[in-house]
Parts: C-alpha cells; sequence; structure tokens
C-alpha cells in the first residue's frame, strides 16, 4: 500500500485548520460559520497548491530514476516512516477535539487550552519526527528531500492565508 493517499489527506485536512487558525480570534461577531468555512477552504486551497510542490518533486524522482521500482520503494518505505510520527500526532489532535466536542463546558475548555494549543506549537516537531521517521524506515534522501518539502509546504499554510486574508484584521493597517 502506497502512504502518499492517507498522507495527501493528513496534508489537506491540516491546511483546512490552519486556514481556521489563521481566522481564529479576529472577529467579535457570534455567528461566524460562514466566515470559519470561509477561513478553512482559503487554507484548504492554499494547502492543495503548496502540496503540489512535494507531489512534483515524487514525480520528478520517479522520471528521472534509473530503476523506479526501487526508487519507488525506497519512497514508499519512507512515506510510511513519515505517515507514523504524524498519525500519532493526529490521534492527539482528534482525541482532543472530541473532548472539546463531548465533554461539558468547563472540563472542554480546559481540553482545548492543555490539548491543542501546545499541539498547535508542537507541530513543527511533528513534522521534524515525520522526516526523520522517513529517514529511518529507509526512505533515505529522496523521502527525506519530498518529505521537508511537504513539512515546509504545511507549515506555510496558516502564515500564507493570514498574509493574504487577515493580516489587517486586528486594526493594523491593510
Amino acid at each position: 500500500m502506497t502512504p502518499a493517499v492517507p498522507l495527501v489527506l493528513l496534508g489537506l485536512v491540516d491546511a483546512a485548520f490552519s486556514g481556521f487558525r489563521a481566522y481564529a480570534g479576529r472577529d467579535a461577531r457570534i455567528r461566524k460559520h460562514r466566515a470559519i468555512a470561509r477561513a478553512a477552504l482559503r487554507g484548504l486551497a492554499v494547502g492543495a497548491t503548496l502540496l503540489l510542490a512535494p507531489v512534483l518533486i515524487t514525480a520528478l524522482l520517479l522520471l528521472t530514476a534509473p530503476d523506479r521500482t526501487r526508487t519507488y520503494n525506497v519512497l514508499a518505505a519512507g512515506g510510511l516512516g513519515y505517515l507514523l510520527p504524524l498519525a500519532v500526532y493526529a490521534t492527539a489532535v482528534l482525541l482532543s477535539l472530541a473532548a472539546y466536542f463531548v465533554l461539558p463546558f468547563r472540563v472542554s475548555t480546559l481540553a482545548m487550552v492543555i490539548g491543542l494549543g501546545p499541539l498547535t506549537l508542537l507541530r513543527p516537531l511533528a513534522v521534524a519526527a515525520a522526516c526523520l521517521g522517513a529517514v529511518l524506515n529507509g526512505g533515505g534522501e529522496s523521502a527525506l528531500l519530498v518529505g521537508v518539502i511537504a513539512g515546509v509546504a504545511v507549515l506555510c499554510v496558516e502564515p500564507a492565508v493570514h498574509r493574504r486574508w487577515y493580516h489587517h484584521a486586528l486594526g493594523k493597517p491593510g
């Protein structure tokens, strides 16, 4: 099984959350479901565009490889190694989100503060762990290259969305 599909889906979901985080706290309206959905879609669009970079690099590596089967197998092993730390991280995020939506208000707020807050700050470390996992699982330099490019892409979504649509929202001149 190729880990490409789960990795792309994970990257796109992360991009949607990044769009939401770029918008969060910038609007005092009570009913802001449309604005939240718009922010998530903006993150998704930016993320999908940025995630084309690792896809193109992977295609280039495969097209220029002397032994495509071997290169594919190495990239697949690296992708699986990349996926494992991200799956652990995503599980922790999902548990925090589930606690937020299921538990009573005070406990869910605490779950948000001690769960999602620190997990957001740990995103770069999760990407670094994923890159290390790609190498340790036999992905070598090519998987590390694709992993670093993918990691930089997902980490750049939130700043890109913020800069494009929300940098002026806190009273700063547009």
